[in-house]
C-alpha cells in the first residue's frame, strides 16, 4: 500500500515511513525496559502530539485577528473549533528545538502534564514516564516526524497507519483484530450517520467514531454539533488510545472501561441511533451465568437469548440489536461462520431475521484484516425498515471480488468501490445514489438507468420466505449466484472451506499468542 503526503516538495512513502518507525522501535526494545506493548502509547502520543500543533497552528492564525493587546483566546475557543490548546512549553516545535543538552524525557513529560492542565477531558490519557526512553532514541523519532508538517487531517492518516502497523505486530489477541479503515469506511457509507447518537461497545482505537466524522464532514456538516460518541472498551491502555485518536481527530466522546458483556455503563437498551462495531471473533469463556437473572431471566441487553454454544458472536448481535432506537441502524463486522450457524444460533438467527430488522449482509474477499487472511461478513440492521415495503426483504451483495490489491498479503476497498457498494444499497433503498468517489461509471454499467435489480455475482434481494429454504441462512453466497459465463462451484463446498479456514485463523492466532507468553516466561526465569 503506497500513499503519499505532500507539502512543497515534501513527500513521505507511509510504507517507508512504518519502516523507519519501526526501526526506532526496535531501538526502544533494545535499548530500553519497555514491551512493545508498552512503547507504543508514547510513540503514538508523539504522533499525535505532531497532529495536534497542526490543528493547532490552523486555528490559531484564524483567531489572533480576533484577539489582540490583553485579550487572549482561552482553551475553550480553541475546543470549540477541533483543535486541542497548546501552552508554548507544549508544542512539537518547542520540544524539537531544545538543545542536545536538555533533558528531552523530562520535557516531554512536562509538555504531557501542561496539555492536561489546559484541557481537563485528557486526563489519564496522554503518557508521562518518558524517562524510562532513550533521549537520544526519543530525537530520533521527533526528526522523524518533524517534516510532516502537513495540512488537513492528513496526519491523522500516519497515525491510523502506525496504529493499524502495531496492531498487526503487538496487539492482536485472540479473536481481535484493528478494523482497516476501508471496512470502517463502507459500515460508514452503509449505514450513513448523518446526525444522532453513535454507540460502539467495542470500540477499540475508536475508528469508527474517526469515520463517522469524516462522513458527516464530506456531507457538509460539523460533527463535533451533529454527533454524539458513546464508546466501551474493556482494556484501559486501548481506551487511552480512544480518546486519543479522538482528541487527535478534534473529536471528544464518553468512552468507558468496561466489559460490554457484563456492564451497562451508558444504559444502552433502545438508546442509539447507529451501532458500529468490530467485536471479538468466536470469543469463548463469556462466564453466561452473569447475564442471567437469579429467576432465570436473560438480560434485556441480549433480546435474542442465549446460545448453547461456547461462542459469543450471538451475544454481540443481539446487544447491537438492543442498542438500537426504533428507527435505528447498526453496521458490524462479523466471522462468516455466524452466517450459518446451527443449533441454538440458528433460532437467534431466525428470531432476528423475524423481526424485520435485518437490512443487508455484505461478505467481503480474504487478505482485508492486517493480520489474519479469513473473509469477514459485514451486517446492517435498521430497525426503522421493519414498518416499511421492505420489511419482508434483505439485500445480499457479494463484494469478493470487489478489492484493490495492496501487496502480496493485503487487500483493500477503493474509494470509488466503497461509493459503489454504498450505492447499490441506496438503490434498494430509493435513496439518492452519490457520485463524488467516481463510481457513476460503474454503477451505469451495472444497472443502466433503471434503479436497482437483482445482478448475479453481486446482489440479490431475498423474501423471508427465500431465507427460510435456506435453512435461515444469510451467507450472500447463496443467494447472490455467479455472473453470467462463470462457472458455477460447489457453493457448499466453498462454504465448508470458509468455516474450516476460520477455524484454523484462530487456531494460528492463539498459538501465535501462547508462544509469545512462553517466550516473555523463559526470558524472565533467564533473567532470574
Amino acid at each position: 500500500m503506497v500513499k503519499q503526503l505532500r507539502r512543497v516538495n515534501v513527500a513521505v512513502d507511509l510504507q517507508d515511513l512504518s519502516k523507519r518507525l519501526f526501526k526506532a522501535a526496535d531501538q526502544l526494545w533494545a535499548n530500553s525496559t519497555l514491551r512493545p506493548d508498552q512503547y507504543a502509547q508514547p510513540v503514538l502520543a508523539l504522533i499525535a502530539l505532531r497532529q495536534m500543533e497542526a490543528k493547532f497552528e490552523k486555528v490559531h492564525a484564524d483567531l489572533a485577528p480576533k484577539f489582540k493587546g490583553r485579550l487572549k483566546a482561552t482553551p475553550a475557543d480553541y475546543q470549540a473549533r477541533g483543535a486541542i490548546y497548546l501552552p508554548e512549553v507544549a508544542r512539537y516545535s518547542y520540544l524539537l528545538a531544545l538543545p542536545e543538552s536538555a533533558n528531552l524525557a523530562e520535557a516531554i513529560n512536562t509538555a504531557m502534564k501542561s496539555i492536561v492542565d489546559n484541557n481537563p477531558d485528557l486526563a489519564g490519557v496522554l503518557p508521562q514516564a518518558y524517562g524510562a526512553l532513550p533521549d537520544a532514541v526519543l530525537r530520533e523519532l521527533m526528526r522523524l516526524l518533524a517534516p510532516l508538517q502537513i495540512d488537513g487531517d492528513a496526519y491523522g492518516l500516519i497515525f491510523e497507519y502506525f496504529m493499524g502497523a502495531f496492531a498487526a505486530a503487538f496487539m492482536q489477541k485472540g479473536g481481535e483484530y484493528f478494523t482497516p479503515s476501508s471496512i470502517v469506511k463502507l459500515i460508514v457509507e452503509v449505514i450513513e450517520p448523518y446526525r444522532g447518537k453513535i454507540f460502539d461497545p467495542a470500540c477499540g482505537s475508536g475508528g469508527m467514531f474517526v469515520h463517522s466524522a469524516e462522513f458527516v464532514r464530506r456531507h457538509h456538516a460539523a460533527p463535533e454539533r451533529e454527533i454524539s460518541i458513546y464508546g466501551v472498551e474493556k482494556m484501559s491502555d486501548t481506551q487511552r488510545l480512544c480518546r486519543l485518536n479522538l482528541a487527535v481527530h478534534g473529536l471528544s466522546g464518553d468512552i468507558k472501561e468496561a466489559s460490554s458483556y457484563y456492564e451497562d455503563p451508558h444504559r444502552l437498551i433502545g438508546k442509539f441511533d447507529f451501532v458500529m462495531a468490530n467485536p471479538p471473533f468466536n470469543q469463548s469463556e463469556v462466564d453466561k451465568a452473569r447475564l442471567v437473572s437469579e429467576a432465570g431471566m436473560v438480560d434485556a441487553r441480549f433480546p435474542l437469548g442465549m446460545p448453547n454454544t461456547n461462542n459469543a458472536n450471538y451475544l454481540w448481535i443481539g446487544l447491537f440489536y438492543a442498542a438500537l432506537n426504533e428507527t435505528g441502524r447498526a453496521g458490524f463486522v462479523m466471522a462468516n461462520s455466524a452466517s450459518d450457524a446451527g443449533g441454538s444460533e440458528r433460532a437467534m438467527r431466525q428470531k432476528l431475521i423475524g423481526s424485520g430488522a435485518i437490512d443487508c449482509i455484505i461478505t467481503t474477499s480474504p487478505n482485508m484484516f492486517f493480520t489474519v487472511t479469513l473473509p469477514v461478513t459485514l451486517w446492517f440492521l435498521d430497525r426503522g425498515k421493519a414498518k416499511g415495503p421492505r420489511g419482508d426483504q434483505v439485500l445480499f451483495i457479494d463484494a469478493r471480488n470487489i478489492f484493490r490489491q495492496d501487496s502480496r498479503a493485503n487487500r483493500s476497498f477503493t474509494a470509488e468501490h466503497i461509493e459503489f457498494l454504498g450505492n447499490v444499497v441506496r438503490l434498494w433503498r430509493g435513496e439518492t445514489v452519490e457520485a463524488e468517489q467516481g463510481s457513476q461509471k460503474r454503477m451505469k454499467e451495472t444497472f443502466g438507468a433503471d434503479g436497482y435489480r437483482d445482478i448475479p455475482g453481486l446482489c440479490k434481494v431475498a423474501s423471508r420466505a427465500e431465507i427460510a429454504a435456506q435453512d435461515w441462512s444469510l451467507n450472500p453466497g447463496r443467494y447472490v449466484g455467479v455472473k453470467p459465463g462463470e462457472a458455477h462451484d460447489d457453493e457448499s463446498f466453498k462454504l465448508k472451506l470458509e468455516v474450516m479456514q476460520e477455524e484454523l485463523e484462530l487456531l494460528n492466532v492463539e498459538a501465535a499468542r501462547l508462544q509469545a507468553i512462553i517466550a516473555g516466561n523463559v526470558a524472565e526465569l533467564l533473567q532470574a
